[in-house]
C-alpha cells in the first residue's frame, strides 16, 4: 500500500543516529534518506532499516532536501533532520493538519531540552522568524527542520536555494502564495554526533548568511 506521507531525511555522516531515527518512523510513513556525500556507511545503515536511499552529489542542506522532494511520491511530504535531535514519532503532529486539509504548510516549533540548542543558533533563528512572520501575517517562532506540505504544491513553489536558506525560502514563498502556515510544538533534544552546521558558531554564521541572502532576494522579487 503506498505511503500517505514521505519524510525526507537529509543525511551527511549520520550512521550513529540513523538507527534511532528510523526505528521511530510512524506507521504509513516512508523514509527517504538523501545521502549528501557520507563516508561513514550511512546509506547502508539506512537501507538496513528499510529506508529508500537517494544520492545527492551537490553538497548543501537545500540540495539534499530538494532531491528528496523530487524523489517523493506520497501526496504529503515532510522533512526532518537525521541526527536524532527530533523524534520521528512526533511527525504525526506536523503532517496531520496537512492530510486533513486544515493547513498547507506546518512547521515544527522546537521546544528544546537543556543543551540541545546552542544560544547562537537560537538567537539567529528568532531574529529571522520576525520578518518571515510579517510576510506570513501569522506569528512564527521557528524555521526549524521538521515541516510538512503537499508534494505537488511544494514543488510548485520553485524554491531555488540549495544551502541553509532552503527552509526560509520555502516559508516565504508559501506565505506570499497565501498558504495557511501553522506551527505545532515538537520536542528538541541534543543531537547524536558532531553538528556540521548550526551546532558551531561558524556554522550558524554561514546559515544566517544564507538566509539573509534569501531574504534580500525575495524582497527584491529575485
Amino acid at each position: 500500500m503506498p505511503a500517505e506521507v514521505d519524510v525526507v531525511l537529509p543525511c551527511l555522516d549520520e550512521s550513529r543516529a540513523l538507527p534511532t531515527v528510523l526505528s521511530r518512523l510512524p506507521d504509513g510513513v516512508r523514509a527517504i534518506v538523501v545521502d549528501n556525500g557520507s563516508r561513514d556507511g550511512s546509506a547502508d545503515v539506512a537501507r538496513s532499516f528499510g529506508a529508500t536511499v537517494v544520492l545527492e552529489a551537490r553538497r548543501g542542506y537545500g540540495a539534499a532536501c530538494h532531491r528528496g522532494l523530487e524523489a517523493a511520491t506520497a501526496p504529503v511530504v515532510a522533512f526532518c533532520d537525521a541526527d536524532a535531535s527530533m523524534d520521528l514519532a512526533d511527525l504525526t503532529r506536523v503532517y496531520r493538519q496537512v492530510l486533513a486539509g486544515e493547513a498547507d504548510l506546518v512547521l515544527g516549533r522546537r521546544r528544546a531540552a537543556r543543551g540541545a540548542w546552542p544560544w547562537h543558533a537560537r538567537l539567529s533563528n528568532a531574529a529571522l522568524a520576525l520578518p518571515v512572520s510579517a510576510v506570513a501575517r501569522h506569528r512564527l517562532h521557528d524555521l526549524g527542520p521538521m515541516r510538512a506540505g503537499r508534494r505537488i504544491d511544494l514543488l510548485g513553489l520553485g524554491v531555488e536555494d540549495r544551502r541553509s536558506g532552503y527552509p526560509l525560502e520555502t516559508v516565504l514563498r508559501a506565505a506570499r502564495a497565501g498558504w495557511r502556515v501553522r506551527e505545532v510544538d515538537v520536542p528538541y533534544s541534543p543531537r547524536v554526533g558532531r553538528s556540521k552546521v548550526t551546532g558551531t558558531v561558524r556554522g550558524t554564521f554561514q546559515a544566517v548568511g544564507d538566509m539573509t541572502r534569501v531574504l534580500l532576494a525575495e524582497g527584491r522579487g529575485r
